[in-house]
Formats: structure tokens, sequence, C-alpha cells
């Protein structure tokens, strides 16, 4: 792996400049306490800017004289006040004169014993001259020790301290990005940035985000998960970024564990994987599931190397997949060491985050001025979602508000039904470029290339190709992205800026069966899987709904598609994973009947049962009584042979089975075991040490094995011949295990070495004065 220049040292000439000015007050406050700790390693304690004597922040206790001082030599011990003085003018100088109200605070806070030790840090310049004056004048009030820190000397030390950026992740959005990475970092930062600018500038550092980053600092990995719009994304984008300056890694924004496993490179152990929605964007699929559970193991092996983790889920997502998701591969997850809920957000957390998107979206001055009374309680709103924030800071969303207490609040608490409001206002152009761009599936390419469907629906909803060129570039921003998924292989195009806005969407488009009939015609089959619901309303997650008018035009598309979606033999996981969760029993008659064949491909099954999807439609069949007596026969006969021979026995653990299998069924499926599989046991045992690779950890080899052992171990409890028997197997497995690590070679980086672990814990503030105060300035 070829050398990179030592990370912390300037990579381009020059000072480095980051924009302090466009941070608020209270940011800027955070950002100077956050720099006393990681600099100086002292506690802070910050104060708010009324009614605290004189001190933004405050340090009690004894001096700890740092080992690595910058800009503080020999500070006394005894009482220490911080203040800071920000402003919102670049390249302003700070005047003695500006600080006439702190020097008539100071002589107060040295006569009751507050301030031996006083420290000034402003983002504005101070000139030799000034500094002297204002040494001079606390000198005079009785400071022992005055210390004048200029924007300047806030700029350098973040330019030179890793650790800081870790915890302050905006400046990367501040500054020039040479000044602080090498070549390659930086190419890739400044890819990541076309995603992620509008997101670090708004940035608020939360418990959520300290949390995350001890648990890939500790562990390698971590799951961010929380109901849609609360920030997961922006979180593991921000990591990624993290990764490429404090940790030097190489980023990659894969799509699914499949990607993570194509580009991990054992050679190359500093990688950085981030994976959105890694078990569904808007519903749980089972093939993203089935994929991580078949891939743990590589995962895992990555991690141990080296590499660095990143998976962010919605919530009921995740607690669908979790069952399905052999956890036995990564105790971490089992025991919740590496799952970080990112929805827990405090009061003063909300506010700073709904702050930054006010100030820094494109309402006028004036409309921020009738916003500000009510923000406080726009902050305290039940739920509270950041990227809902963000819109009440975007025109494009707020057309029709009323900045009223009770308009703000409704806003927050019910953003679906001021979208629809608002996909009902747009015009044809705007609306036939949110349908083409959800019509494409992931990524509608760019530039345009229109097909004969895509036309269609440009024409039936009043546009032109012309004006939807328009509209897409107008929607970026606000709606839409344009980027290329970084680390990818995809081309530029535009997608949906967040899930919501493409869950509400379907929403609109589902009241006009005229514009569906034309998706239906329009979209190909695999993306016609993954966009539709026919009939499951129960389900959370919106998708196209498809009234049961159109069901026979969906069956007669998927027909048609069949022969190509099954392929040499098997069908894709889209094809399962619709089946199995977004059809009503309606649905499925109709389908079986216009496939007779359909069924009779499901029962093909093979091992492993819990690593391939047919049981699980086999499973929704049966429940809506659509499999004969003698295709059910045919699934348990397989089911018996397969548990023996392999032996599998994830009929008696996961879900589907106990749906398909009666009592009978698992009784007679359980004698089968105890006569055929039992007395043949040691053979088993010989079959899976004949095909060991030597190359793959004995552990992770034989974990299956074990966990098919310990399902029968349970399963014959009552029985001690049988336990005992099983007790046996298992002891020899893991003996067997133990002497394979004669013959197993584990690669170079097989141990993770964790260092530089970061402790930051965040606090209230009190707040007399609103954070709100200059939201209109």
């Amino acid at each position: 792996m070829t050398d990179h220049p030592r990370k912390g040292t300037a990579a381009a000439p020059g000072s480095p400049d980051f924009a302090l000015h466009t941070l608020g007050w209270r940011a800027f406050q955070d950002l100077c306490a956050a720099v006393l700790r990681e600099v100086w390693a002292q506690s802070v304690h910050t104060f708010a800017d009324s009614n605290d004597g004189g001190r933004d922040g405050a340090f009690y206790g004894t001096w700890q004289q740092p080992p690595d001082p910058i800009g503080v030599q020999d500070v006394p011990d005894g009482p220490f006040v911080l203040q800071c003085k920000h402003t919102k003018k670049a390249d302003t100088t700070l005047a003695p004169s500006d600080l006439d109200d702190e020097f008539a605070k100071v002589q107060a806070l040295v006569d009751r014993g507050l301030c031996g030790s006083y420290v000034l840090l402003t983002n504005a310049r101070v000139s030799g001259t000034s500094e002297a004056t204002i040494r001079r004048r606390l000198l005079d009030a009785g400071v022992a020790y005055p210390l004048v820190l200029d924007g300047q000397w806030i700029c350098d030390t973040i330019a030179t301290r890793q650790r800081l950026r870790t915890f302050v992740p905006r400046v990367y959005g501040l500054g020039d990005l040479s000044q602080i990475l090498d070549d390659r970092a930086y190419t890739q930062a400044q890819a990541l940035l076309g995603y992620l600018r509008e997101e670090l500038a708004t940035f608020v550092v939360t418990d959520a985000y300290r949390r995350a980053v001890q648990a890939v600092q500790d562990h390698g990995f971590v799951l961010l998960l929380g109901e849609p719009a609360v920030g997961k994304s922006v979180i593991a984008a921000t990591l990624a970024m993290t990764a490429l300056d404090a940790w030097d890694c190489l980023t990659v924004n894969a799509h699914d564990a499949d990607g993570l496993v194509r580009h991990w490179n054992p050679h190359e152990p500093n990688q950085f994987f981030w994976i959105d929605d890694a078990f569904g964007a808007v519903r749980h699929e089972q093939q993203l599931t089935d994929s991580w559970s078949r891939h743990m193991r590589h995962v895992m092996t990555a991690v141990r190397g080296g590499a660095k983790v990143v998976l962010t889920s919605r919530d009921y997502i995740y607690r669908d997949a979790r069952p399905y998701l052999k956890e036995y591969a990564y105790p971490l997850l089992h025991e919740q060491q590496v799952v970080v809920d990112v929805a827990q957000l405090p009061l003063h957390e909300r506010r700073q985050i709904l702050y930054n998107h006010i100030k820094l979206g494109d309402q006028p001055r004036e409309v921020r001025a009738k916003m500000k009374p009510h923000l406080d309680a726009a902050a305290a709103t039940e739920p509270f979602h950041p990227e809902v924030a963000r819109r009440l800071g975007q025109q494009a969303f707020t057309r029709h508000l009323e900045p009223t207490k009770q308009g703000i609040t409704d806003f927050m608490a019910r953003p679906t039904a001021f979208l629809r409001d608002v996909y009902a206002e747009l015009g044809p152009d705007e609306k036939a470029a949110l349908a083409l761009t959800y019509q494409a599936g992931e990524q509608l390419p760019a530039p345009l290339n229109l097909d004969a469907s895509q036309n269609d629906v440009i024409n039936r909803i009043g546009s032109t190709p012309a004006g939807v060129s328009r509209a897409l570039l107008a929607l970026t921003g606000t709606f839409l992205r344009l980027a290329s998924p970084h680390g990818s292989d995809s081309t530029t195009g535009w997608s949906f800026r967040h899930p919501t806005l493409q869950e509400s969407f379907a929403e609109f488009m589902a009241a006009d069966p005229n514009l569906l009939g034309i998706f239906i015609n329009g979209l190909n089959w695999r993306t016609l899987l993954t966009r539709i619901d026919c009939g499951t309303e129960q389900q959370r997650g919106t998708l196209l709904r498809i009234p049961p008018t159109l069901y026979p035009a969906v069956v007669k598309r998927l027909c048609e598609a069949e022969p190509q979606a099954r392929g040499n033999y098997a069908y894709p996981a889209e094809w399962y994973n619709f089946f199995a969760t977004r059809c009503s029993d309606a649905f499925l008659r109709l389908y079986t009947e216009a496939d007779p064949q359909f069924v009779s491909q499901l029962t093909r099954l093979i091992s492993f049962l819990d690593a391939i999807h047919e049981p699980k439609v086999l499973a929704r069949l049966h429940q809506a009584k659509l499999l004969s007596p003698e295709q059910h026969s045919r699934i348990r006969e397989k089911v018996a042979t397969l548990a023996v021979e392999t032996p599998d026995a994830a009929w008696l653990r996961d879900p589907e089975w106990q749906i398909l299998f009666s009592k009978s069924d698992q009784q007679y499926l359980l004698q089968r075991v105890r006569e055929d599989l039992i007395p043949d046991l040691d053979w088993v045992l010989d079959v899976w040490r004949d095909n060991y690779p030597s190359n793959e950890e004995p552990s992770q080899y034989y974990s299956t094995l074990q966990e098919q052992l310990r399902t029968y171990r349970e399963a014959f409890e009552q029985d001690t011949e049988v336990a005992d028997a099983l007790d046996q197997a298992i002891a020899e497995v893991e003996e067997t295990i133990d002497s394979s690590y004669n013959d197993y070679e584990p690669g170079p980086d097989e141990d993770l070495d964790i260092r530089g672990r970061i402790n930051v814990s965040g606090q209230e503030h009190s707040r007399s004065r609103s954070i709100f105060d200059d939201i209109d300035s």
C-alpha cells in the first residue's frame, strides 16, 4: 500500500481558513468548548450568553497542564473563565471597544473569586495592538492570566487536530479540504461533499453521533436505527468523511452486502463501508436480509482485518429483518453493543438542528422573523424529524404555511399531509419530472434519453421533454438529488432527496388510477416488483398501492416477464419478496391461476432452508389456502430429506415453517431425524470435515453445523438418549474446530488494533438566551 502523507499536516500552501462566520452564536460557542476539551484536555462547562455573569464557559478545578499545549503556557491554578465572541461578518477585526461590556463584568468576577485566568476566543481577526490593549485592560481588572485567541488560531487548531474534527465534522464543509487532507483522501472527500455539502453545513453533533463514533472505533461496526427522516443517513455520511480524515480510510458507499464483499480488499485494511437502508428502503426486503446473513462471515472477517462498517435501517424494517439475521455469526449485534438509536434527541440538540436548517435555508428574513417566536415550540414537537426541520427552512415546501405556532407545529407533526398539498400544486413539468424519477427506480440517468413509456408518462401528465429537463434542474436540491453514488459504478442521475419524499409522491400518484395504469405498463418487471403493493396496506412503508381493478394488468405483466425473471432455474430475490410480502389473497389467487407452474417451481427446495427464499412464498400461499394437499406433502418430504442429510434444522427455527407445518408435521419430521440422522452423526461429521476449506476460519465454517445440532438438541430436550448423542456430536465439532486451526493461515491483519478512542460527553445547556435570537439577522 502506498504511504500517505502524515495526516494533520497541510497538503496545500498557506494558512487554513474555515468559514466560522457562517456558524450561529451557539454553534460557535460549542465549537470553542470542543476546541478546549480536545486541545487542552480540560473539562469545559458552557453557560448561556445571558445572565451568565460575563461567562460563556468556565472551567473549575486544578488546571492540569496538557502534554502538548497550543497557545498556552504555565496557566496558573485557580478559576478559569472562557469568553466567546462571534461575528457573522467575514474578515472582521475585533476592536477593544467591542468588549467594553465584558471588561465591566470582569472586575465583578475577580472580586467574587471566579476568574483567575481569562481566555477570549473569537472568529474575528485580532491585531497585535488590539491584543495588547485587551490584555492590559484585563490585567487592570485583576485577571492574573489573560489570553486572546483569534479566528486564525482556531482555524490552525482545527487543521492540525484530527480528533477535534471527528467531533466537530461541520468544519469539513467550511474550508479548503486540501489544507487538511492528502491527495487521495482529498479526491474522495470532494466526491463525498457532492452528497454531503448541505448536510455538513447544518450538521449537529448529537449523542447518537458520538455513540456511533465510539462503536466504530471500539468494534469496527455500527448499525444506525431510527424512524424515517431522523438523520441516520446524514450521520453515516458524516462518519464517512471522518473516516477519510481521522482514520485514514478509503470510503465505499455500497448498496448491499454483495457490494461490500465485492469491494472489500484484504490487502487494504483501512476501508470504510457505508450502506444505507441495509434491509430495505421503505419496507423489509427479504433478499437483502438474506444476503447479509449469507455474507456475515465475510463482513466480520473484513472488520477483524481493520475495515469499518456502518449500516442504516428504519427501526420497523430492522425488527422484521432481525429474526432472519444469523446473530450468532456476530455476537455484538445480538448483545446490542453496536446498535445506535438515532431518534433519541434531547431538546437542546433539536433546537440546534432546527436553527441550522432555518438559518441556512432559503426563507426570506421577514418569514424567519415571523417564525422566530414559535421555533422553540417546533423543536419540542413530537415526533421531531430533522428532515422535516430541513423542509421548514425551504420555500418550496412552505408556500402556504401559516407562520403561527399552530401552523408551524402542524407542519412538523404532520409532514405527509403538507407534502400531498405541495405535490398537488406543482405544475405538469414538475409532476412529470418526479414521476419519471419514481418510475426509474434507483436513479433516473442524466442526461435524459427517453423511451416510449417515459414519453407516454410525460404526454399523459401534460408536459414536454423540454419542460421535464427544466423541472429536473429546478427540483434539484429540494425534492431531488443529482449525484453519482460514491464508491459505486452507477452513472450520474437524479433520485429523490429523501425516502420520505418518494413515499409521499407514491401516495399522491396512487390517487390517480389513470396514472397507475401508465406506470404498470411502463415499468420493467424488476422495478415493478419493488415499486408496487397489491393489497397489504397494513404494512409500513408506502409504495404504489394497486387497486383490485388493476390486478389483472399486473398479473399479465408478470406472467409475460416470468421466463426472463426465472432464468435458468431460480427467480431473483425481488420476485420472492414481492409474492411473500406485498400480495393479497385475491392477487395470489389470480396469479397462481394464470401461472400453473409457479407453485411447483417453488417446491424445489435446497439447503440451507434459512438461506433460500422459497419457504417465505410457500408460507404466504399456505396462509391464502392456495397449496393443495399433494403440494404440501411434497414440501414436507423434501424438508425431511434435508433435515437428515445436511442436516438442516431451519424448519424448527424460522417463522415461515411454523406457518407451513402443523404440530403433527413437526412430530413427523422429528421422528425422521431421530430414526435417520442420530444413528449416523459420525458420518455427518466426517462429511463436514472432508469439505473443510483450509483458507476459511474454522469457527466460521463449522458455525452453521453447530447451529443445526444445537437446534435439534433443544428440540430433543426431553429425550435423554437423543440429547446425549447430540451433546457428544457438538463436543466433537468443538474439538474439530480447535484441531483445524493447525491448518488455518489467518490474514496479516486478523486482529483489529483499536487506537485513539475518543470520549467526549455532551451536555445540556442552560438557556436564558434563546438559540433562535439571531435567526432573522
